[in-house]
């Protein structure tokens, strides 16, 4: 049944008129952007299937290639271009409060960022938001990227990398994709290494966090581990 057949408080976009956004399941937000199904489904059936094949976790969505959205029967490559474009804008917003104020202001948006970013990689990233002298993000860039199990990062590299973008600080982050947020020894390790290798050249790491999947960030600063 088409979703204009459906009684009007069942449809997604009444039903964001009236009760706003968050009201909406994950999958009557994206039926709205989808705006229609294929034949013998409705955009919310499409919408259903296209989180299921991704574990119905937006994070893995966020993170799919173009490729794998575009397989997904009824999406075809121009809707996976759209999806793609809309979901970088997402970065993007989440990303704006960060380059406008002091990262350490808003937690959370770092935190959401992070989780949007890395969240849903089937493989171990590091990477570091390099700041300014007032905390404001300059760049993201990902370092090193290693095998489900585990990165290998060179202090030496990381800190050309912070004297390239003349960086007064920076936080560090890698994801976990067991979904175990918990740091390991080593975890442990490379932090105070890259701490100390990164003050030689004035340059602070004010918190190391760890993603795994939807949970919140693990942070190193929070747990005394810096």
């Amino acid at each position: 049944m088409a979703i204009t057949d459906w009684p009007e408080h069942e449809r997604p976009r009444e039903r964001l008129l009236q009760h706003g956004p968050a009201a909406l399941s994950d999958a009557e937000l994206l039926a709205i952007f989808l705006r229609v199904g294929v034949r013998g489904k409705s955009a919310v059936d499409l919408a259903r299937e296209l989180l299921a094949h991704f574990g119905n976790n937006l994070t893995h969505l966020a993170e799919a290639d173009l490729k794998s959205i575009a397989t997904v029967p009824g999406m075809g490559p121009a809707k996976a271009v759209q999806l793609k474009a809309v979901l970088e804008l997402a970065r993007r917003a989440l990303a704006a409060p960060m380059m406008e104020r002091d990262v350490l202001a808003s937690p959370a948006a770092v935190r959401d960022w992070l989780k949007l970013k890395l969240g849903g990689l089937g493989y171990e990233v590091f990477g570091v938001l390099w700041l300014d002298s007032k905390n404001r993000l300059i760049a993201w860039e990902e370092l090193f990227r290693g095998t489900l199990s585990q990165a290998s990062v060179y202090p030496r590299e990381v800190v050309k990398r912070a004297l390239a973008h003349n960086a007064a600080a920076a936080l560090l982050c890698h994801n976990h994709p067991s979904g175990v947020a918990e740091p390991s020894q080593a975890d442990e390790l490379l932090t105070r290494n890259l701490k100390d290798a990164l003050a030689l050249v004035d340059v602070r790491v004010l918190d190391h966090f760890i993603v795994a999947g939807t949970a919140t960030p693990l942070s190193f600063a929070e747990r005394g581990l810096l």
